[in-house]
């Protein structure tokens, strides 16, 4: 059982557990019984309390942190610098890391990854404001709490940038996936070796990948010095264009062409979270002074170069243990190989292999197959016969003998040539196809409806913009055919004033034109002013949204009014006399001259009111002032019937007698 667990520190803190065991210290969970709270305590390790750099460390991170007081970073409560126990006192964070959330979960959706990043920046630029850079930015030092809340740990090896800076061989390359080009070679550091650090960890939150991979820490370390990481949108197509700009320009090797401050870095992603299709004109890993090559892995001085300041001569001594136990471990591990492999490389000398076909395996496989057979050499082109890491060919045929450890270049798929989609989001059609065909696509055009882009303009493509594609593939570009079309249900007016008629149509989303109508003859009856017919029907479609609608609207009833020769009197045979027609005292028509010989009825056509039943009288007139009576009719508009209901015999019987003519006058409307 751990000598403290269980134990009370100066009479405050009480021991619970061991959370955490790093390589200089230990972290316990413990109960501050004067605050009454939990906290975290990091208690050095005995080995080292004696160790003055070690101790120097410890002070510094405690310093350090102690200075800070920050949402995102965590906070300390109490140190203690005694002769036998050195500690912090820390807050207790219930959490995991951010490593083991991204190795829980793969890779992050950007928007939390965003999420994340604007919180360690913002811990960062306060710390960075204070003067101290944290020099040791990975996941592993990043505790993701329940809510989603970022805390920053461990300033074991932070430096005051103003006063005390050092170089790498403070900590050998532990962290060397995260280490900016500037640490990895030795050189003095300051705030823009943490935001490179900060974009290797959005690389890896984005990708679930880090950018460079080896076997070893020196290896790797070269790889930062040498290579140019793949493209976030190659690994995750997802990931939007302007994320992966701010990502890889933290990420630039010359620390000049990076961001130059974590507010630079945090402004850019605040602009992008509120927009993100915002794109930014960073170049990826342009260098006037490009990282000279190192000739050999196994050459540890020369892959990590170091070009230190002067320093003080007691660090300069304080060194030497370290340097010196560093050398010897080399030594014991250069016996150690060469006990194991030289008796069989002089074993193997002579010895013939027959050259196995390397071709449809993957790079990797073959590797770590014979791996201490061969020594391989790979070359890597576009093919695109064979996926990404296939060999598609081998220096040496299949079935050639050949020696151990003899040289084979094995040429490896890139698989087919790719290119990434242009954003032509927004652009006018003619503007889109010229710069798709500019990179090598061809395009097709499709109309789509849409609620937020304007007609005319693109709306998307497929694939869809920055998405990696192979050349030459057929690109669809929808433009925009303007806002979707909505069809609505025609509602029935008919039988409704003009007024709620329109005010319906409206508010279904349809306009009205209105068509005053006179009624002849209807079954069913409309007063004035109603709607007595629709184009189109009620109900009987669907049209679009804003369609027009007829409306016809009553204004009044036409009819005819027509006397047969039976209704007159026998004897009526004259055409000295007219027809007129009376209503309530006032002319209403006149008709023409009657020849009661030779016509079998006559006619008042087109005869209009606003009333539903009209009381007319049929007169004859002699000279258009003197008239009898001849008959009673009813006209009633909701049938449209005429009915005479009553006759009269007392007429002139003048047949003889001249009367003016009334044929060319025009007939009159009520």
């Amino acid at each position: 059982m751990d000598k403290f667990v269980g134990k009370r520190l100066d009479g405050r803190y009480e021991i619970q557990e061991i959370i955490g065991v790093g390589g200089m210290a230990v972290v316990y969970k413990a109960h501050d019984n004067q605050e009454n709270r939990t906290v975290a305590i990091k208690i050095l390790k005995e080995e080292f309390i004696s160790n003055e750099e070690f101790l120097r460390r410890f002070k510094n991170e405690s310093k350090a942190i102690a200075m800070l007081s920050h949402p995102n970073i965590v906070n300390v409560y109490d140190v203690s610098f005694g002769d036998l126990i050195q500690y912090i006192v820390m807050e207790y964070i219930e959490g995991i890391t951010l490593k083991e959330f991204i190795e829980r979960e793969g890779s992050l959706r950007w928007k939390d990854a965003v999420h994340f990043t604007l919180q360690i920046l913002k811990g960062l630029q306060h710390a960075h404001d204070k003067g101290i850079v944290h020099r040791d930015i990975k996941p592993q030092n990043i505790m993701v709490l329940s809510d989603g809340t970022i805390k920053i740990t461990d300033f074991g090896i932070a430096r005051f940038s103003r006063s005390d800076q050092r170089t790498i061989t403070d900590k050998a390359i532990g962290s060397v996936h995260y280490i900016s080009p500037e640490q990895a070679r030795g050189e003095n550091i300051d705030e823009k070796a943490d935001i490179y650090s900060v974009g290797v960890m959005l690389y890896e939150m984005l990708t679930g990948k880090v950018p460079f991979q080896a076997e070893s820490a020196v290896s790797v370390a070269i790889m930062q010095l040498q290579r140019d990481p793949q493209l976030p949108t190659e690994i995750n197509g997802s990931i939007p264009l302007g994320l992966e700009q701010i990502t890889m320009h933290a990420m630039q090797k010359n620390p000049e062409r990076r961001y130059q401050s974590a507010a630079e870095m945090l402004y850019d992603l605040g602009q992008f979270r509120k927009d993100p299709s915002l794109t930014f004109e960073y170049p990826y890993f342009v260098d006037n002074s490009p990282t000279k090559y190192v000739g050999s892995l196994s050459d540890v001085d020369t892959a990590v170069e170091q070009e230190p300041e002067e320093e003080e001569t007691k660090e300069k001594n304080n060194m030497i243990p370290i340097l010196a136990g560093i050398a010897a471990t080399l030594i014991i591990a250069i016996i150690v190989l060469g006990v194991m492999f030289i008796p069989k490389l002089f074993s193997g000398t002579g010895e013939e292999i027959d050259c196995p076909n390397f071709v449809g395996k993957s790079l990797e496989d073959v590797l770590k197959e014979y791996k201490d057979v061969f020594k391989f050499k790979d070359e890597w082109e576009n093919n695109a016969d064979y996926a990404y890491g296939i060999i598609y060919e081998q220096s040496e045929t299949e079935g050639k003998k050949l020696k151990k450890n003899a040289e084979i270049t094995l040429y490896v798929s890139m698989g087919q040539m790719t290119k990434k989609v242009p954003d032509v989001y927004g652009k006018t059609e003619s503007a889109a196809v010229s710069e798709l065909k500019s990179k090598g696509f061809t395009t097709v055009i499709a109309e789509e409806p849409s609620e937020d882009v304007d007609a005319g303009l693109v709306v998307r493509t497929d694939p869809q913009r920055t998405q990696v594609v192979s050349e030459g593939e057929k690109i669809t570009v929808y433009v925009s055919s303007g806002k979707p079309t909505k069809n609505v249900d025609v509602p029935d007016v008919i039988g409704i004033t003009k007024e709620a008629a329109e005010k319906l149509l409206k508010d279904e989303g349809l306009k009205s034109t209105v068509t005053e109508v006179q009624i002849t003859s209807n079954d069913k009856y409309y007063p004035i002013g109603y709607v007595v017919a629709q184009d189109p029907a009620g109900r009987s479609k669907q049209v679009p949204e804003g369609s027009t609608v007829k409306i016809s609207v009553c204004t009044g009833y036409k009819f005819d009014v027509k006397i047969e020769k039976s209704d007159l009197p026998t004897d009526f045979v004259t055409d000295s006399y007219y027809l007129t027609l009376w209503d309530n005292g006032k002319l209403f028509d006149k008709g023409d001259k009657i020849n009661g010989s030779e016509i079998s009825s006559y006619t008042f056509d087109n005869l209009v009111t606003t009333q539903e039943t009209v009381n007319l009288t049929v007169k004859i007139s002699s000279d258009g002032t003197e008239e009898w009576d001849l008959l009673e009719i009813q006209v009633n508009n909701k049938t449209g019937r005429v009915t005479i209901s009553q006759r009269y015999s007392d007429y002139p019987t003048k047949q003889d007698e001249e009367l003016p003519d009334y044929s060319d006058e025009s007939s009159g409307y009520y």
